[in-house]
């Protein structure tokens, strides 16, 4: 027996001194294999290509690709290899002057994208002639805030978008000089575009609601978009309101003809014979808007400079210059009705704003179902999805009542 027991061992070790021959022959192999590649070898790039995607803008570092920039770089480059040979067969000692590109910064991670107005206009406008998608479209609604700096009620956005990831794209226009965050949420993260001084009432304003649009177009499943402060707040749910847009056939901008001088009285006739007197249109600047509209005022370069030019303060052209585009080029698609509630009941320049203890169910159904509208050429009680002004002192209130009357 004892020799038995000592032939297995005698056996096992053999095994398992074969394994570690084999080991040691299989490492010194993998070492040799690493130390006959190159230090300077580059990796191949695998994704070289762009591959299109439903949701290609929420990467927030994609930059469009410029052509001419493309064939100034390849032919200054073919310029260069051209002298240094040139050079080298003379023996010229003078070197050629290459002027090169002043590199463009690395986008912010903050930030959506880091183009420049031109570049972000230009690559907006671009529209797909077919009209059938090569991917699944789910159609989203574009929530575009235009605000100072923080979203104060940003948690009680952050409950209304919960649960219903991609069917919404959000966008956040704050102050260039605004450096924290605009909110906490992670829906609200890497949302931000790159911004500039926003006057509220000026051309400046305007500028900034069409660098909104332009930025939310570049998504392609963006089918409505909607303007909203950092004081405003949803009357209903998500589902709610995402099917009162998608299934409308008409936009919302309130448009009205207003004589006095907060109305025509701002006009002037320097803009004659493009924009009359007639055609001059008031309106409130939270707007909601379809596709094809969105791409008439990011495109327009007819009503656009007028308005630059000659709407100046007292003018608030970001209450006329949408009103009054649709008025003279698109009338038959607007409902010329707002989806914002404000109340102009006090008096005065602005609109009231709601504190913590003005906010009750009461109100806020009041809000929902005060007043009766058209909607697809039926009247309905459902005339504002949205609502302004509340300060953020009334949050937690809103958050209590959430449930209750906006069932989210």
């Amino acid at each position: 027996m004892k020799k038995e027991i000592r032939h297995i061992h005698l056996k096992t070790l053999a095994v398992y001194f074969l394994i570690l021959v084999c080991g040691i022959g299989l490492g010194a192999t993998l070492i040799f294999c690493l130390y006959s590649i190159p230090l300077n070898s580059k990796p191949k790039q695998f994704f070289s290509l762009e591959v299109p995607s439903n949701n290609f803008i929420e990467q927030p570092r994609l930059y469009p690709i410029n052509p001419e920039v493309t064939k100034k770089k390849e032919s200054t480059t073919s310029h260069t290899n051209i002298v240094a040979t040139n050079t080298s067969s003379k023996s010229v000692k003078e070197e050629p002057k290459v002027v090169s590109e002043t590199p463009r910064p690395a986008a912010s991670s903050a930030f959506l994208h880091s183009m420049t107005d031109e570049e972000l206009f230009w690559r907006a406008s671009m529209v797909p002639r077919i009209h059938k998608p090569p991917f699944k479209k789910i159609p989203k609604v574009a929530f575009m805030f235009l605000v100072r700096g923080r979203l104060p009620l940003s948690p009680l956005w952050e409950r209304f978008f919960r649960g219903y990831k991609g069917f919404y794209s959000i966008y956040v226009h704050t102050q260039p000089y605004f450096i924290g965050e605009v909110a906490p949420e992670p829906m609200f993260q890497g949302r931000r575009i790159p911004s500039e001084v926003v006057t509220w009432g000026e051309i400046s304003m305007v500028e900034a609601e069409r660098r909104l649009l332009a930025s939310a177009l570049l998504d392609f499943s963006n089918e409505r978009f909607v303007l909203l402060s950092e004081a405003c707040i949803p009357l209903y749910n998500f589902s709610t309101i995402y099917a009162y847009l998608i299934n409308s056939r008409k936009t919302f901008v309130e448009c009205y003809d207003q004589e006095g001088p907060v109305g025509r009285g701002r006009y002037d006739h320097n803009m004659e014979p493009v924009v009359t007197l007639q055609q001059w249109r008031k309106g409130s600047q939270w707007f909601e808007v379809d596709r094809h509209l969105a791409l008439e005022v990011i495109c327009d370069k007819k009503y656009y400079p007028l308005f630059r030019d000659y709407c100046k303060p007292a003018c608030y052209s970001d209450e006329h210059y949408i009103p009054t585009l649709l008025n003279i080029e698109y009338p038959l698609v607007n409902s010329d009705r707002t989806l914002t509630y404000v109340d102009w009941s006090r008096g005065g320049p602005h609109p009231y704003k709601f504190g913590k203890w003005e906010v009750t169910a009461d109100l806020l159904k009041r809000m929902q179902n005060g007043t009766e509208c058209m909607y697809n050429g039926e009247p309905t009680r459902v005339c504002f999805l949205f609502a302004r002004k509340f300060i953020p002192s009334s949050l937690f209130r809103l958050l209590e009542l959430a449930p209750e009357v906006m069932h989210f």
